[in-house]
């Protein structure tokens, strides 16, 4: 097969064909077509993972980037205790946030909640709140309140 081509019929009738050529690792110069969110669900795509997003959570990502590289390759249950006794003030919103992805994946995906573990945890910079601060002698500082979106991703164990 040369060259895929996401339509609704191609999806339907050349569907293992199209799920082979996604598994297997593509070079530079043979790169398939991005699938849409519709197409992903008609294909099972991604069903093997749950994720969950908190947006614009008003820390700032370098700070949550502490935590989430704790908890990263770890079993849920570990990172549930990791999360529970890390001082930081990240810590809660991303025992949410990994609450959220393990609900997903085991209600959604119907995966198995004692074979999740973390796959990857990551903090995306948000929109930044500018705010002034008065100085000495008429002038003024910038303040940079930092936002963040934080990403879990849940995958099943082999």
């Amino acid at each position: 097969m040369e060259k895929i081509i996401l339509n609704k019929e191609n999806i339907d009738n050349n569907r293992e064909a199209i799920l082979e050529a996604y598994s297997k690792p593509v070079s530079a110069s043979s790169k398939l077509p991005v699938p849409t969110k519709k197409q992903r669900k008609q294909l099972g795509l991604r069903r093997d993972q749950g994720t969950a997003t908190a947006k614009y959570v008003r820390i700032s990502p370098r700070k949550v980037k502490i935590v989430a590289d704790l908890i990263k390759g770890k079993s849920l249950d570990d990172a549930y205790a990791i999360l529970t006794y890390t001082p930081k003030a990240a810590s809660p919103v991303l025992t949410k946030v990994l609450k959220s992805a393990e609900a997903n994946a085991v209600n959604n995906f119907g995966l198995n909640k004692s074979d999740l573990y973390v796959a990857d945890a990551y903090a995306n910079e948000g929109p930044i709140l500018k705010r002034f601060i008065p100085r000495a002698r008429g002038a003024a500082n910038r303040i940079n309140k930092r936002t963040s979106h934080v990403t879990v991703v849940l995958k099943e164990r082999v």
